[in-house]
């Protein structure tokens, strides 16, 4: 779905996705990544939602935001309160939805001028 017919430049928006991946200011990316408004996606090492670590939540924690939008794959899934821990410990909330909700959520955040980070957990599809 396309969200935004140009492009960005002062911010980093959410311009579409689908179930592959996402577009950040028309640009595609297919694996998981942290998005902030006023830097530059970066990679976010998470393969899937299992694989979550505390210390994937220390990296979003090291961007100081207000609050994160975890985008937790195709569907709404809710990570465990001790992997959490630093960010509500510093009064920072966390919301877990799934990919569309969480790109459409932040992008709705961004523009109220919030400090929000979009951590999207992007699954490969398994051969089974």
């Amino acid at each position: 779905m396309k969200l935004h017919a140009t492009t960005t430049q002062q911010y980093q928006t959410v311009t579409g996705y689908d179930e592959s991946g996402v577009e950040i200011n028309a640009q595609p990316f297919t694996y998981s990544l942290l998005v902030l408004p006023e830097t530059a996606p970066v990679v976010w090492p998470v393969e899937r939602f299992e694989a979550l670590t505390a210390e994937h939540f220390a990296q979003i924690d090291a961007t100081q935001p207000d609050v994160v939008i975890l985008g937790t794959g195709s569907r709404q899934r809710f990570v465990h309160p001790k992997l959490t821990a630093a960010l509500t410990s510093r009064r920072i909330g966390i919301e877990c939805m799934d990919n569309q909700a969480a790109c459409r959520t932040y992008n709705i955040l961004m523009a109220e001028g919030r400090k929000v980070a979009l951590a999207l957990i992007m699954e490969k599809p398994t051969n089974n």
